[in-house]
């Protein structure tokens, strides 16, 4: 059963959240206190994901995303502070969602899920795409059993790609992911990494332009088993 933390000084709020998740069947922890879930964190980390309010008594939800992040625990914020650069601030700064108060239930769940796919796929030794096998783990490419030789930066960003299969990245997202956001490069850098993995493993036909957006990488159901 997955443990998600529910960090959320509003009481209705985190009992509804709590309730609804135990429903869709996780297991909820609930925090009030940012300062008291901090000093939590340093000796319990076993979770799942954490959903984060950012405006919290003791220690805000900025603070403690980092805290989160050190211990891989993916995090979407949920939160009232509704403005452009809070969003910004908040995705930038590596959450991997931002959801503003009020909140459809439904839509929360569905965001849930859809993180802890992709992070799941972090965990995976092996992931097998059409017949090419990639280990992140070992950091090595198979074709038809063959080697195929790729550079760090290629491998990372076919890594990226599965991880937000089916979904549009720009290349600017792309670099992000690669460099982080302070990297001052030209993003057409992008292009030539995607043209070299789309050669070594022919796929075209896996990963798409998106035309004046960027790429998405297509996988049916099927592949990743």
């Amino acid at each position: 059963m997955k443990k998600i933390l529910v960090i959320e000084d509003e009481a209705a709020i985190n009992d509804l959240i709590c309730m609804n998740l135990e429903i869709a069947g996780y297991e909820a922890v609930p925090f009030f206190d940012g300062a008291k879930f901090s000093e939590h964190l340093k000796s319990c980390r076993e979770y799942d994901l954490a959903l984060l309010d950012i405006m919290l008594p003791g220690k805000d939800g900025f603070a403690l995303l980092e805290e989160l992040k050190a211990c891989r625990i993916p995090v979407i914020y949920l939160t009232a502070k509704g403005d452009l650069p809070s969003k910004v601030k908040g995705l930038r700064s590596g959450a991997e969602d931002y959801i503003v108060k009020p909140f459809e239930m439904l839509e929360l769940l569905v965001r849930i899920d859809n993180v802890l796919k992709r992070f799941s796929a972090e965990d995976e030794e092996e992931i097998r795409i059409k017949d090419v096998v990639i280990d992140a783990k070992k950091r090595t490419v198979l074709k038809n059993g063959a080697e195929v030789q790729m550079q760090p930066m290629e491998f990372d960003c076919l890594l990226a790609f599965w991880k937000y299969r089916n979904r549009v990245m720009t290349r600017e997202q792309i670099l992000n992911l690669l460099w982080g956001v302070e990297f001052g490069g030209e993003s057409r850098t992008v292009d030539v990494h995607v043209g070299n993995i789309r050669k070594k493993l022919d796929f075209a036909d896996v990963i798409i332009t998106v035309p004046r957006v960027g790429y998405r990488m297509e996988v049916s159901n099927e592949y990743g088993k």
